[in-house]
């Protein structure tokens, strides 16, 4: 997407007016600029806006701003010399040309972007390593590595699985319907694996377009593509020592397809724009809510990446195919919100736990999640959640008194499937996600809350 250069205001501070008067002509319809006739007026307007580039012979104020000094002084190396030992980011000669100083404000506020873009990187990967480590010492503290809740026979099966594979390097596939729990099992491998120091990783495939999907994993070279201002690190980079959580992989294109399949064999990466590759190592686990084997035969997938990926498959059961965890879980869940949100309340009710029981969760364990969140927010401070605080669905549900059936489930995840695949192609977009569903807008925010989306 191109750079709105208005949101990143300009300050230019000179003591002549024609020059003021000049910078605001020749550049005012592209950037915002703020102009000051001295260093006192100058400050104030930098005290007031978040300037990206500041343009004068001296300000030390915004230290994360670019500079760029207007000189009449023509030594290029003594210029040079001054560049290198500062934190200038051009120096520009008087008379300007035009069309030149317009191209070095442009690379001025891409650099500025940039470097934010990569501070907010950095201080959201470095939250989310502080929350991921608090909740791996509670879940130590409280006896176990994972938050997979249930004792059924089918979870145990796969924990069973987690525990064989997490020590190994060996690639894993989880496969499973939406919203039953794949990243979790991802991380549980990496927490019970000896990479459990170092970073885990996840990425959306389904959440970017190919083109930037690939300089996210792979990163690129300055200059690659438009937008390219300097080198960046990919997350096969960043995840090097450890692992890194491909969620619907399904989604990739098959260009992509064959350079994730030459990291699997090799253990080599490519920048996007370089000419070199260079080693990493990265334990890839794969998760997919589609068969894989199906896309295969379609020619969606390639044939060889998909036996890379499926080293070691593990299937996640659907809630309904084990109703016997859902009271564990909707304890678990309660507990686990009633904190998040700062809510004492009590215990589902035997009856809150019989209706959940009888519904046959389309959305899985996220959905159920969903349930006691709006439970959670509708009971008063301290009291049970009841049936009545529940989602109208679940309760219509009840009214059966029998479990939703297999056709009814099978239908509201293929519809599920087909909503989420059309927001997938529209970057998110609910409005043209509509269209190519062909109902209406409302229609599909109806549509989403029925499905628990």
């Amino acid at each position: 997407m191109e750079l709105d250069y208005r949101r990143f205001p300009v300050v230019l501070v000179d003591d002549e007016p024609d020059i003021l008067r000049a910078f605001q002509f020749n550049y005012g319809d592209e950037f915002a600029v703020l102009t000051a006739e001295s260093g006192p007026g100058g400050l104030k307007l930098l005290e007031a806006h978040d300037a990206a580039v500041i343009v004068a012979r001296s300000m030390e104020i915004r230290p994360d701003a670019n500079r760029i000094v207007l000189t009449g002084y023509t030594d290029i190396d003594a210029i040079v010399r001054a560049i290198n030992s500062s934190r200038i980011y051009r120096y520009v000669t008087k008379p300007w040309e035009s069309e030149e100083l317009r191209l070095t404000l442009r690379r001025a506020i891409e650099a500025f972007h940039l470097a934010r873009e990569n501070a907010r990187l950095v201080h959201e990967l470095s939250r989310a390593n502080q929350r991921l480590a608090a909740e791996n010492a509670y879940l130590k503290e409280a006896g176990t590595g994972h938050e997979i809740v249930g004792d059924s026979a089918a979870i145990r099966d796969v924990l069973a699985l987690v525990a064989r594979v997490a020590a190994s390097p060996t690639t894993v596939l989880v496969e499973g319907e939406t919203g039953t729990g794949k990243e979790l099992v991802a991380r549980a491998i990496h927490a019970a694996s000896d990479r459990r120091d170092r970073l885990f990783v996840a990425v959306n495939c389904a959440a970017f377009s190919e083109g930037i999907l690939e300089s996210e994993l792979f990163g690129h070279r300055r200059g690659a593509f438009t937008g390219a201002v300097a080198d960046r690190k990919g997350l096969f980079d960043v995840a090097d020592g450890g692992t890194l959580f491909l969620d619907e992989i399904c989604e990739t294109s098959g260009a992509l397809q064959a350079k994730l399949l030459r990291v699997l064999q090799e253990g080599e990466v490519r920048a996007v724009g370089d000419t070199r590759a260079r080693t990493v190592d990265v334990r890839v686990i794969a998760a997919t809510n589609r068969r894989l084997e199906d896309e295969v035969k379609t020619g969606r997938f390639r044939e060889d990446l998909y036996y890379r990926l499926r080293v070691f498959p593990i299937r996640l059961p659907a809630l309904r195919e084990r109703r016997e965890d859902i009271p564990a879980l909707a304890h678990h869940l309660t507990r686990r919100l009633a904190a998040q949100l700062k809510k004492p309340v009590g215990e589902p009710t035997e009856d809150t736990l019989a209706l959940l029981g009888r519904y046959a969760f389309p959305g899985n364990v996220r959905e159920l999640a969903n349930e006691i969140e709006r439970a959670v927010l509708l009971a008063e401070p301290g009291a049970p959640l009841t049936e009545d605080l529940l989602s109208e669905r679940v309760q219509e549900a009840a009214a059966d008194g029998a479990p939703a059936g297999l056709l009814q489930s099978r239908t509201e995840a293929f519809e599920r499937e087909q909503v989420e695949e059309a927001l997938a192609r529209a970057s998110g977009v609910k409005t043209r996600a509509a269209e190519e569903l062909g109902i209406t807008y409302r229609g599909l925010l109806k549509k989403m809350r029925r499905l628990g989306m």
